[in-house]
């Protein structure tokens, strides 16, 4: 099965609602979406209706960074895979690094994340990485075996197009160091393999499996270029119209000018 890229923004605790909604407008002027890349914006809670209406009527989806696994009920502050999907949300960020390590968030939660996410008709972008320290213990498979058993154990798949794998290398978010992408597809490959002895081969097969770690213009495409990465999830990177514009086209198989490079 073709996989078809991913972009995906993570714009974090980051813009305004008139901050969230110009950049959604000179965004789409700059790009022109080249065939065959799904791109889509994860805006912070507070702007995820207007960057929706926004978006309205364009290639690019919407996204959120976070959920609670319950329908409703008394839990002050969060937001339900229901109230996400009411808004036009297809995709929510899992288990990011930034909610495990900040937000104490363990396996077993989001697990139940995951779950409840795919029993609501959300793709879970189901985020796992190791620390600095987990790497140069030789502990990265380790890790990543952990987080992924643990996030999908509840998880029914069909074909892997339900659900988004993220590899982000908790040393390199924010940092300015990226895997190499020798290094990622490794990972990468590793996670593919776990998954076919999961759920098997088919969902193996079109399961996507997308990079995120200070991405940038300039090792977007060199990082596309691995037989098992599918994709880029970009954080700072993402805030800027132009730049992002410019990640959407480095990660294209067959990229196309965008209105940016035609002087629009």
């Amino acid at each position: 099965m073709e996989r078809k890229p991913l972009v995906a923004a993570n714009w974090k605790m980051n813009k305004t609602v008139p901050e969230s909604v110009d950049f959604v407008q000179e965004f789409l002027q700059f790009l022109a979406v080249p065939p065959g890349v799904e791109v889509i914006l994860a805006p912070p809670f507070t702007s995820l209706a207007p960057v929706g209406k926004a978006l309205r009527g364009s290639p690019v989806g919407l996204a959120a960074q976070n959920m609670h696994w319950e329908e409703a009920g008394a839990y002050t502050g969060e937001i339900s895979p229901i109230q996400l999907r009411d808004l036009g949300c297809r995709y929510v960020l899992l288990g990011h690094s930034e909610r495990r390590n900040y937000f104490a968030e363990g396996d077993g939660e989001i697990s139940q994340k995951v779950s409840a996410a795919l029993r609501e008709g959300l793709i879970p972008i189901l985020c796992v990485g190791e620390t600095l320290g987990e790497k140069d213990y030789g502990k990265t498979l380790e890790v990543i075996e952990r987080q992924i058993g643990s996030g999908t154990q509840d998880a029914d798949l069909e074909d892997g197009t339900e659900m988004v794998l993220a590899y982000e290398p908790v040393w390199a978010i924010g940092t300015g160091k990226t895997a190499k992408p020798e290094e990622a597809q490794e990972v990468h490959r590793f996670m593919r393999g776990m998954v076919a002895s999961l759920f098997g081969g088919d969902v193996s097969g079109g399961m996507r499996i997308i990079y995120g770690g200070s991405v940038s213009p300039e090792n977007t495409a060199e990082i596309m270029e691995m037989d098992d990465v599918d994709g880029v999830l970009v954080g700072g990177a993402s805030l800027v119209p132009e730049i992002f514009a410019r990640i959407v086209k480095s990660a294209a198989k067959n990229p196309l000018d965008t209105a940016a490079d035609q002087g629009g």
